[in-house]
């Protein structure tokens, strides 16, 4: 009898840690009036079970045309589940020729039928669904897991906004030490979300600042500080200490439109974000604005990063030229790069270490980043450099950098770049371990490679003078 109860018990665990979930979220008639995009109708379903409508929010993108800007609708909509969930997009522009999915790591497969394109999800993802090779009306689908410990809204610690807009006085709404803010699926705040001198803060939910909001979410001079699972169109982290931005998924569309920027900042977790941005995705500056000192201890993992503008990563600008900054210890884990649009020749480089205003840069890891074919830029670029539009002396090092992994294929990459700037500002220890470009690997001592080429050559990487203890190898 022990025996029959225990092997129930454990079929009964069984079910329910496989059990499929699925939650779409309440949409009010104001939201539906004034933010729907009509360009596509997603519906989701637990397998072979009833379909469920998604809302399709309209966003705005920024698209490059010649040396302009051009502000393009797209969509994006969003459902949490667990298990495995089918996916239906229904274009409404008519037939659907070719379709992918991405990041194109994930090895998302699709089905079209006529207008309609169907794929299966079993792990939450955050993609964009293109449909006939269009960037700038696309789908940004958002699949997160089921949310768990959610906050009570009677709970006087609760800062809780339900369904529908919510107009803040003076668009910012202020968020006091020891709180938690939560905005649930299908609410969007009209204000900033503003974490400033506090401790002990948790922002959380499914909804969304509005994304004419510049800098929706700003950290500054706080500590304790979490931030999950919402929209806005920027987050800024500024003199700040144990900051995690998990599953924070932003798009700008605006000038000058940077993703996450790190300021003077110390340790400071990035996980699951997703940025498509009007600039850089991401950068850790030290001495910037309000924001005094440097920056270390900084990490972005299993990420996706998209540039319409600029960089998707950036380290080493700006900086306090009379008190140097060191920026260091600095992870980039597990990342996918959709692209990069950047026609000036000085802001080129996925991924890219550009210090200035006597800034040094030291121990820095990129490792399993997946670049895909991008527009216009370079893999990478490293430098020391002296930029007079934005920083009042040159850098003054970088050393001890990893490029571990890192896998790009495509055709558009311009020459890469590693330079360093005198005798007393130089590069230093640059380690690469597996660089694959198209499916080639660079080693020293790979087959090929005439004896009196560099094997930056066999990279398309140019390495200037003052750069130092440079290698490529197997791991």
């Amino acid at each position: 009898m022990k025996k029959i109860i225990t092997i129930a018990f454990l079929l009964s665990m069984s079910f329910n840690m496989t059990a499929q979930e699925l939650v779409v979220y309440e949409t009010t008639e104001d939201i539906i009036k004034t933010m729907h995009n009509d360009d596509f109708s997603v519906k989701v379903r637990k397998p072979g079970g009833l379909w469920k409508d998604l809302f399709e929010y309209n966003v705005k993108v920024d698209q490059v045309i010649g040396t302009g800007h051009s502000v393009q609708n797209a969509s994006m909509a969003s459902f949490d589940f667990s298990g495995t969930v089918e996916i239906a997009v229904t274009s409404s522009k008519g037939t659907i020729n070719k379709a992918r999915v991405r990041p194109l790591s994930k090895g998302i497969k699709t089905q079209i039928n006529e207008n309609t394109l169907y794929f299966t999800l079993t792990n939450p993802a955050n993609l964009s669904v293109e449909i006939n090779d269009d960037i700038f009306h696309n789908l940004h689908l958002f699949a997160n897991p089921i949310e768990k410990n959610k906050p009570n809204p009677k709970d006087k610690k609760v800062l809780y906004f339900g369904p529908g807009i919510h107009e803040i006085p003076n668009q910012i709404l202020k968020v006091p030490s020891n709180k938690i803010l939560y905005l649930a699926g299908g609410a969007v705040l009209k204000g900033q979300i503003l974490i400033d001198n506090v401790q002990n803060v948790k922002v959380c939910g499914r909804g969304i600042v509005d994304q004419e909001v510049r800098l929706g979410v700003k950290i500054a001079f706080s500590k304790n500080i979490t931030v999950q699972d919402i929209f806005a169109s920027q987050c800024l982290t500024g003199e700040s200490d144990r900051v995690t931005i998990q599953n924070v998924k932003t798009i700008s569309f605006f000038g000058w439109g940077d993703g996450m920027n790190i300021m003077a900042a110390n340790n400071v977790l990035f996980d699951g974000v997703f940025i498509r941005s009007s600039d850089d995705c991401t950068t850790v500056y030290g001495t910037r604005k309000e924001f005094k000192g440097g920056a270390k201890n900084i990490t972005m993992q299993n990420s996706t990063l998209w540039a319409d503008v600029g960089h998707p990563i950036l380290i080493g600008t700006h900086g306090n030229s009379e008190k140097p900054d060191v920026l260091e210890n600095l992870n980039y884990q597990n990342i996918d790069i959709l692209d990069q649009k950047e026609k000036q020749l000085d802001y080129q480089g996925c991924l890219a270490i550009n210090v200035g205003d006597n800034n040094l840069a030291k121990n820095v890891l990129f490792e399993n980043i997946r670049v895909e074919d991008f527009r216009e830029g370079q893999l990478l670029n490293l430098r020391v450099f002296y930029n007079t539009k934005y920083c009042t002396a040159p850098g003054l090092g970088i050393e001890n950098v990893v490029f571990r992994n890192i896998d790009y294929n495509g055709q558009n990459a311009n020459t890469s770049i590693i330079a360093g700037y005198n005798e007393q500002r130089k590069i230093k220890n640059i380690s690469f371990e597996n660089l694959k470009i198209n499916g080639v690997l660079i080693t020293d001592e790979m087959q090929g490679k005439p004896k009196w080429y560099k094997t930056a050559d066999m990279a398309g990487i140019f390495v200037g003078e003052h750069a130092e203890g440079i290698i490529f190898k197997m791991n």
